[in-house]
């Protein structure tokens, strides 16, 4: 792919309202964005999206960091790559940290889908020219819940996620049903249950539900099994599935009738391609998760969600929802719901120098010499 440089940009910017889940709030969002630059001067973006503190994954900022610059990058550097879904393979000589791995995988998809002159979209086999658009609640209290859901339904969100615990599923889940009985509705637990909970969970089964999301601990399938027995929800695995043989086993055992497919968590389109295709194969439902990202990463999972098998609306929301300006233009937006799949070469979207330089904390560049 003839590479001549990689610039790793570490940024971070304030959300416009903070984001709260049982696990904590994000306030301020750090991240990565690698640019890789062939000798053409074509230049193709990933995004890191792991977080400032290891609460969602083991992952961080500065770990995958790390893996970018002492691990990732000197192993490109000696490899020949004819194609992006080779990285996979060659990122697999590391164990785990896939947001690193994602990070710099995805900036090759990019830079290739421009080499060929086509959209991301077309080059990884998309067929949608627009994608339904979901959100995600985090809110603290019912009363600010319900404001959260009304101004995203006003602003035409298809599917909405709350984030729940054994303290306040029902309550909250009862409330918004009392307002919104017919919004299309699912509840995220983020590892919140046990076993022990299964008659709880079971009350949840009455408030029609699209799925409830990881229930079980964040890296468990087996008792996942269990629980799909006894739950008419559907369960859907999202930090369970960190590689394709994860989400065979899942399927294998009936650990869930959803998957919710996560670039940065699986290690890169590539990965995320291969768990798509398969769960079509095997009639599993999937949808694309959001980790409050910055428009790089966006635009990469608006790609991914314009595939086939992608029907249930994903947590990919309008720039505005998190960002005074991002990083990215033109910015993100959402029509009636549905949100345009770029047409143009690569991911669609340009950097926003001025906001980079705003935001940035720090720079580096490593060059390629063959």
């Amino acid at each position: 792919m003839d590479i001549k440089l990689i610039t790793l940009y570490k940024i971070k910017m304030p959300m416009r309202t903070p984001f709260s889940t049982h696990l904590g709030t994000v306030e301020d969002r750090e991240g990565i964005i690698v640019e890789v630059t062939d000798k053409e001067g074509l230049k193709g973006y990933g995004e890191g999206v792991a977080f400032s503190s290891p609460w969602y994954t083991e992952e961080t900022v500065e770990t995958s960091y790390h893996m970018l610059r002492d691990f990732l990058i000197p192993i490109l550097r000696k490899a020949d790559l004819n194609h992006p879904s080779e990285a996979g393979p060659l990122f697999d000589t590391f164990k785990r940290n896939q947001m690193a791995k994602a990070a710099l995988e995805t900036a090759l998809w990019d830079l290739a889908a421009k080499k060929e002159e086509i959209s991301l979209s077309r080059f990884i086999g998309g067929t949608q020219e627009r994608i339904p658009s979901g959100v995600v609640v985090g809110a603290k209290t019912k009363a600010e819940a319900r404001r959260q859901i009304e101004t995203y339904l006003e602003d035409g969100y298809q599917r909405v996620k709350i984030k729940i615990s054994p303290e306040n599923d029902f309550e909250f889940i009862s409330d918004i049903r009392r307002h919104f009985p017919e919004l299309p509705l699912m509840a995220d637990a983020n590892s919140a249950y046990t076993l022990n909970h299964i008659d709880h969970l079971k009350r949840l089964d009455d408030f029609g539900l699209l799925m409830i999301e990881q229930p079980l601990e964040h890296d468990d399938i087996v008792d996942h099994a269990k629980l799909q027995k006894e739950l008419k929800t559907p369960i859907c695995l999202d930090e369970s599935i960190v590689t394709f043989n994860d989400a065979r086993r899942a399927i294998e055992l009936g650990s869930c009738k959803v998957i919710n497919i996560k670039i940065g968590r699986v290690g890169g389109l590539g990965p995320a391609k291969k768990i798509h295709d398969y769960c079509l194969e095997k009639g599993i439902q999937v949808w694309c998760g959001g980790m409050l990202e910055f428009g790089i990463s966006r635009a990469h999972n608006i790609a991914l969600a314009s595939m086939e098998g992608f029907t249930i609306p994903g947590d990919i929301s309008a720039s505005s929802r998190y960002w005074e300006e991002d990083i990215s233009f033109p910015e993100v937006t959402v029509e009636k719901g549905m949100i345009e799949v770029p047409s143009h070469p690569g991911i669609g979207f340009e950097i926003n120098e001025k906001r980079l330089k705003e935001v940035l904390v720090s720079k580096e560049t490593f060059a390629f010499e063959k």
